[in-house]
């Protein structure tokens, strides 16, 4: 991966989590506005399944956040774009689609599959 790809990468990894942060910023201030003292039983019901939704997409984004500053570590230390199992260049493609890829599509495959059948036992 060139410095050019390195540079795109980085770009693309930072506006990413910003808008993740923001749009966290942003459920934080609304569930301080929003108020569920519904008047009506259903009404708070669905109010509240709502944000607990909202507040479970935030946990998962939260998470991601995670693997998005562990991909730009790897950037820093020239790992990134390299398979962890085998060493093997990641496609452009593959990091384009999913920029946190830290396996080859064939390696996650494999991983899956692996995975899938360690659970079924």
């Amino acid at each position: 991966m060139c410095g050019r790809h390195r540079a795109y990468f980085l770009r693309k990894l930072k506006a990413w989590k910003e808008d993740i942060v923001e749009e966290s910023r942003a459920t934080m201030a609304q569930l301080q506005v929003d108020s569920f003292r519904e008047p009506d039983l259903a009404d708070r019901a669905s109010s509240e399944t709502d944000w607990g939704l909202e507040l479970r997409t935030r946990d998962r984004q939260r998470k991601l956040i995670a693997k998005i500053d562990s991909a730009i570590r790897r950037l820093y230390e020239g790992e990134y774009g390299y398979c962890e199992v085998t060493g093997e260049p990641i496609s452009l493609g593959r990091l384009e689609a999913r920029p946190i890829a830290t396996m080859t599509l064939e390696a996650q495959e494999r991983h899956e599959r692996v995975e899938r059948v360690s659970r079924d036992d």
